[in-house]
């Protein structure tokens, strides 16, 4: 079945009778030349007359033709297969100076913070096909690194170039999630996740981390809160006098995390090691994506220029015509 594109193109039909309703009334020129033989003229074979009016149908299929062609009518086909997409992510990042705490392990090797995050989350974000991902980096200053995208490679690149120091050294928690929630507010409610990784408490920025919690509940958005660092205390001495231990993450605000991930739907984790922090990847890997609803994809074939090429023909027909007369006349 034929459908048109621009519909209202319609609208447009009535436009020639309106705009000569508009204009003014043609004055006739008063007769200056009175001919004697007048009457004469009108025995004339109306073969050999001539007149510049006709009949207005030719016209009239010209002109609608031409608003069939602007309503651009088109033939749909079989629908297109699609690529259905899952959820929107927003992966908010901690780049503050205490994710350089060399607390972690990988392959048996003693390495800091930041990189096993990076691995890990990379694998991450490579099994997460379908959806689409963005990227927050924040300590000091929170900023959007990329926008949510369907192009992972690239979100896996901008995230291995990330350094510390990058947006600072303390922690603006509340301004990166204020920032996830500016970006998904927009999206299907069904689907929209921020997961917030971060070691420390939020000690910068404007805006409060329950404050953010509470917009975030209010548009739907989960949640999913990850606190990194080692449960085990560290040894060390002091320029060699006396030993201590200490608890490498002091710092870390797991009540807040754990309250904001219940005030939005969501689960807080701790992950203390990079085992720990594999798991919680792949539990929220197995998170069921909620499809968006989209309009179904179908081929179409364009009509609108067998109206157009109609019109010019009939167009040629009467320019001919008139040619032809003009000629005859002369």
């Amino acid at each position: 079945m034929v459908e048109f594109a621009w519909p209202l193109a319609f609208l447009l039909l009535p436009l020639p009778w309106l705009l000569r309703s508009l204009m003014p009334p043609l004055r006739k020129p008063a007769t200056a030349l009175r001919v004697p033989f007048l009457q004469r003229l009108h025995t004339l074979p109306a073969s050999n007359s001539y007149s510049s009016s006709g009949p207005a149908w030719p016209y009239i299929v010209i002109w609608t033709l031409l608003i069939v062609a602007l309503m651009r009518p088109e033939l749909p086909g079989e629908p297109l297969p699609q690529t259905v997409s899952g959820r929107d992510i927003m992966l908010a990042v901690d780049l503050s100076g205490s994710m350089a705490f060399r607390d972690m392990h990988l392959d048996g090797e003693e390495i800091d913070r930041l990189t096993v995050l990076k691995k890990l989350l990379d694998d991450f974000i490579q099994r997460r096909e379908g959806d689409r991902i963005g990227l927050i980096l924040f300590a000091s200053e929170a900023y959007v690194q990329a926008p949510l995208t369907h192009d992972l490679t690239t979100v896996r690149q901008w995230l291995d170039e990330a350094f510390i120091g990058l947006a600072g050294r303390q922690t603006a928690m509340g301004d990166a999630m204020g920032l996830a929630i500016k970006r998904l507010q927009d999206q299907p409610s069904q689907n929209r996740v921020l997961m917030l990784i971060t070691d420390g408490a939020n000690n910068a920025g404007r805006l409060l981390p329950m404050q953010a919690a509470r917009l975030a509940a209010a548009e739907e958005i989960r949640i999913f809160t990850i606190g990194v660092g080692s449960e085990n205390p560290m040894s060390g001495s002091l320029e060699g006098l006396f030993s201590f231990r200490a608890d490498p993450s002091i710092d870390l605000d797991e009540a807040t995390l754990t309250d904001i991930a219940l005030l939005t739907g969501g689960e807080y984790f701790r992950a203390s090691d990079s085992q720990s922090l594999q798991a919680i990847y792949q539990r929220i890997g197995q998170l069921e994506p909620a499809l968006r609803q989209t309009r179904p994809l179908r081929s179409v074939t364009a009509l609108y220029q067998w109206p157009l090429l109609a019109a010019l023909l009939i167009g040629f027909v009467l320019a001919g015509r008139h040619v032809h007369v003009e000629a005859n006349h002369a």
